[in-house]
């Protein structure tokens, strides 16, 4: 019997945090997930948060939405923090060091990474960096330099026109996100 090949769910997530440099601020989350030619969006928001929290949290609704386990889940942010973490595995050694830095101070937003970490056995997980606020009306030398900026950090696996539409997701998180951030009162 031939092994059925699993199926690819695509998530795209931005945070946003208006204010995010005072004490009373306003953050909110974006998500989309694209599985088989549908689309699911969602969005919140949150009081006296950073943009870090608001990346992560987009990330773990997007996740805690799916219903069946043992797909590939491609995730797609502008978010280096969030991106760097499973690229380059630094949660194995937050968690080695008991949960903290190579400098010896406790890691942030553990609880966040904590949540994030529970879902890493049951998906099989590829994360892209995707710079944020890519115009669709940018000029095509833009839009090629960006694409070309993508490929080099996530690999030559997608066409142009994929970046466009990666692109497209992207800015439409980037909208919920300020959805979901207008909602909020500091």
């Amino acid at each position: 019997m031939e092994e059925q090949k699993k199926q690819t769910i695509n998530i795209y997530t931005d945070g946003a945090c208006s204010g995010n440099q005072f004490e009373k601020n306003a953050g909110g989350w974006g998500v989309i997930l694209e599985y088989g030619g549908h689309i699911k969006e969602n969005f919140g928001g949150e009081p006296n948060t950073t943009n870090n929290r608001m990346e992560m949290t987009a990330l773990i609704e997007g996740l805690s939405s799916l219903t069946k386990k043992n797909y590939n889940v491609w995730v797609f942010s502008d978010s280096s923090y969030l991106i760097n973490c499973f690229q380059k595995r630094w949660y194995e050694k937050w968690e080695r060091n008991g949960w903290l830095t190579s400098g010896k101070k406790p890691v942030e937003n553990r609880d966040l990474w904590e949540k994030l970490l529970v879902f890493l056995p049951d998906y099989e997980f590829s994360f892209f960096h995707i710079k944020g606020h890519i115009s669709k009306s940018a000029r095509e030398a833009t839009l090629r330099s960006n694409y070309a900026r993508f490929t080099e950090k996530n690999g030559k696996g997608f066409s142009y026109e994929n970046f466009l539409e990666i692109a497209k997701y992207n800015r439409r998180a980037d909208e919920l996100a300020s959805f979901g951030a207008s909602g909020v009162r500091a």
